[in-house]
């Protein structure tokens, strides 16, 4: 195998887990769990339009974990640079207190990772992917890697399952759903659409996003204010969801643009095709 492997290369549980179709589903979980911190979620609409951008920043943050995950060091290394230069131009302020300050404080930016790492990490082995324990803090342990791309410190980043739990009962009690997180969950049950696309967002979109709110922990199910269906319930959509895409050829999904996985795969040899199988070695 020649070429850039980039900064995580294909020995990794990082690069053999990002190439499975579920990954879009952890990501709105992500979305849902993120929304939980005001002041978090505040720097977000605050400084964009999420309602007529949600699809877009939802494709931007796809495209920088393909960049990060499968492109060279160079190009993750300009995409984390760029995210560091918007964050340092963006602040928000607290209502309540006239409080301004900006989106990149490093507690911030920790809760962002944090539950975008998780969600992956829980959506993936819940839904059927198949990581070990041991395999799933290498996953959380590599992720330092992509916090220290957005301006966190590593050392300070959660490096096993553990401490990941650790890091979400000490940030607990800051979590509410205020006003901006309750039009994140409005947005992610009725999305704009076109008119002649409403009866398949009924179909497929409220299945994915009802998926997505049924993999929340019980006390995000508490914070919103909305039951989610019994656990073993939430474990079988998953499997199922899991288990229909992967049926569908990876050469097929993979064609999707921007086509990060067959750009490494065409830059790094066949060898760096993705498998679960290996994710697990």
């Amino acid at each position: 195998m020649s070429g850039d492997p980039g900064l995580f290369g294909p020995d990794s549980v990082t690069w053999q887990a990002h190439g499975d179709p579920m990954m879009w589903v952890a990501g709105i979980r992500a979305l849902y769990l993120q929304a939980l911190h005001p002041r978090a979620v505040r720097g977000v609409m605050q400084n964009s339009d999420f309602r007529r951008d949600a699809w877009g920043r939802l494709m931007r943050t796809a495209a920088f974990v393909g960049t990060t995950t499968y492109g060279t060091t160079e190009a993750a290394e300009k995409a984390g640079a760029r995210v560091r230069k918007i964050h340092r131009m963006l602040s928000a302020t607290d209502p309540d207190t006239g409080e301004r300050y900006g989106v990149d404080e490093p507690e911030l930016l920790l809760w962002v990772h944090c539950a975008e790492i998780d969600s992956y990490l829980h959506v993936l082995r819940r839904s059927g992917y198949p990581l070990t324990d041991a395999a799933a803090d290498r996953y959380l342990a590599e992720h330092r890697v992509s916090a220290r791309l957005v301006g966190l410190d590593p050392d300070a980043v959660p490096a096993d399952r553990a401490e990941m739990d650790a890091y979400f009962d000490k940030v607990r009690p800051e979590l509410a759903a205020g006003d901006d997180a309750r039009a994140v969950d409005d947005f992610l049950l009725r999305p704009p659409t076109h008119p002649l696309l409403v009866p398949a967002r009924a179909l497929l979109w409220r299945h994915v996003a009802h998926l997505a709110y049924g993999s929340l922990p019980p006390y995000a199910h508490e914070l919103y204010g909305r039951r989610a269906p019994q656990p073993a319930t939430v474990t079988r959509g998953l499997r199922a969801t899991g288990a229909l895409l992967r049926a569908v050829p990876a050469r097929l999904r993979w064609q999707l643009p921007p086509r990060h996985i067959l750009r490494a795969m065409a830059r790094l040899g066949p060898g760096a095709r993705p498998a679960p199988r290996r994710a697990v070695r």
